[in-house]
């Protein structure tokens, strides 16, 4: 028994619920979608009315934050299972609720990742940033997440245990964008859940401009400069983030690197904001943010 619960916000949901009507009307279990939509502008909530109306729908007066309304679901899901669904997401299997049903072979299964994938065509350059970023560091087959199983966790597809969920939510602490996956995944590990991986991907079905991109890449770095407070730099977190492992190897340089940013930082987002895009320099830019930030340690 499986409640899907799909976050939304400012999106028109009403691809991704027609195909998983379609997909939960075919399959022997029970099945429901659960929709909250976290303080979108009205006209999206116009938009999507029509068929969330028709399922169990919330709307909230304001947003608040990517990890507290996944946080809700388990105030409206009624099943055990709970499957997240990022509402830009585009489902690409017939059998997409079928495989998750399948995957929960035994007792010791509680969380299933899915896995993401982006369109193979190259988009116009507006859209480059995201579109490499997301195909190059993103789209990983299930036997290359399986491998560092915790470390691969991302929450825009991925089926957990209610009681599970419950007993570990996501830190509501966390309101802006960026690695609030990454601090669950680090809950998990530590309390000694695995994370299984299947090859069930969604398609990301939206793209942010490169601008928009790097705008929420910043809000990110904040993120984590929160979290690494809330975990007081665990060895087990900071190993599992590429951004503080470099950043680790490089500390004792790390002016010299934060001088060459502040030289390079408007030469670099003009690259990037037009569509000239080279990850390694991406890689430097949020190495540069967050060395230009005020929370690194000597503990790090």
């Amino acid at each position: 028994m499986i409640s899907v619960c799909i976050p939304v916000f400012n999106y028109d949901v009403r691809q991704l619920v027609s195909k998983l009507v379609r997909q939960a009307a075919e399959v022997n279990f029970p099945c429901e979608i659960v929709l909250i939509d976290d303080g979108s502008d009205e006209e999206f909530r116009k938009i999507n009315r029509s068929i969330c109306n028709q399922r169990v729908y919330v709307e909230l007066p304001e947003n608040v934050g990517r990890a507290s309304v996944r946080n809700l679901f388990l105030e409206y899901a009624r099943f055990p299972w709970m499957l997240f669904l990022d509402c830009d997401s585009l489902i690409i299997r017939d059998d997409f609720l079928m495989n998750y049903a399948e995957s929960v072979y035994s007792d010791d299964v509680k969380v299933v990742c899915g896995g993401r994938v982006y369109d193979k065509e190259r988009p116009a350059r507006d859209y480059l940033l995201r579109w490499k970023y997301g195909v190059y560091r993103e789209s990983r087959t299930f036997e290359e997440r399986q491998k560092e199983s915790n470390r691969s966790f991302m929450s825009n597809n991925f089926l957990i245990r209610r009681d599970v969920l419950a007993k570990f939510p996501f830190d509501g602490r966390i309101t802006q964008y960026g690695h609030e996956d990454t601090l669950l995944g680090f809950v998990l590990k530590e309390n000694g859940i695995q994370i299984n991986h299947i090859d069930n991907p969604v398609l990301n079905g939206e793209l942010e401009i490169n601008s928009e991109y790097l705008r929420k890449s910043v809000l990110s770095i904040k993120n984590l400069s929160v979290i690494l407070g809330y975990v007081d730099y665990h060895p087990g977190f900071t190993g599992d983030i590429g951004l503080l492992q470099f950043y680790k190897r490089i500390k004792y340089w790390r002016f010299v690197f934060s001088g060459l940013f502040f030289l390079f930082k408007p030469i670099i987002e003009f690259l990037l904001t037009r569509g000239i895009v080279a990850l390694w320099m991406f890689d430097f830019y949020k190495l540069g943010l967050f060395l230009r930030s005020d929370f690194q340690e000597e503990r790090l």
